[in-house]
């Protein structure tokens, strides 16, 4: 029975790398939520896994006044560009909501997208910024990512996307050695 377990933790730990990886795609998230609840199930000695359904309670909206963000645009297109530029774009935003807005936390789609942003509270009708910077590098033709922006706001996440069509490196130039190699 242990073997049987270790087995079936082992083949989902390996589907969840492959699909974790540096994509942006619902479909793959969806996936990625039910692969962590039978994660979560078999590490906590269930004899079936849990459903999305059952081990994600959704949350409910907060009582009481709240933070709402603006965007001037919420999606951005480098363009192309070539591999291996690295280029940032500025969000702006206002808060719209009859509280101040708290930005927890900004996580980038994979490691090629770094995102700051506003660190102090912004107050009601005040404006902030999220910055996100893409790498190319290693990461040639059509690049869709996002930035998943967690505050005090309902819902409490807010996704940015940028794209660039990103132009292959050319490959390295071989010279011919003068002589054979030893």
């Amino acid at each position: 029975m242990k073997l049987s377990r270790m087995n079936m933790f082992a083949t989902v730990v390996g589907a969840l790398i492959v699909l974790s990886s540096c994509g942006n795609n619902k479909e793959q998230e969806k996936k990625i939520a039910e692969l962590e609840s039978k994660i979560a199930a078999i590490q906590g000695g269930a004899t079936t896994a849990a459903t999305p359904a059952a081990a994600a309670q959704p949350e409910e909206k907060p009582e009481g006044p709240l933070p709402v963000f603006q965007f001037t645009e919420t999606d951005h297109d480098f363009g192309t560009i070539n591999e291996g530029d690295v280029v940032e774009h500025t969000f702006e935003f206002t808060n719209n909501g009859e509280a101040p807005l708290i930005i927890q936390d900004a996580k980038g789609s994979c490691g090629c997208t770094v995102p700051t942003w506003s660190k102090e509270p912004i107050p009601v009708g005040g404006k902030g910024i999220i910055t996100a910077k893409f790498n190319s590098k290693g990461k040639p033709n059509v690049q869709n990512k996002t930035v998943t922006v967690t505050a005090n706001t309902w819902p409490k996440q807010t996704r940015l996307r940028i794209k660039a069509m990103v132009t292959p490196a050319a490959a390295a130039e071989v010279t011919p050695a003068d002589g054979p190699v030893k």
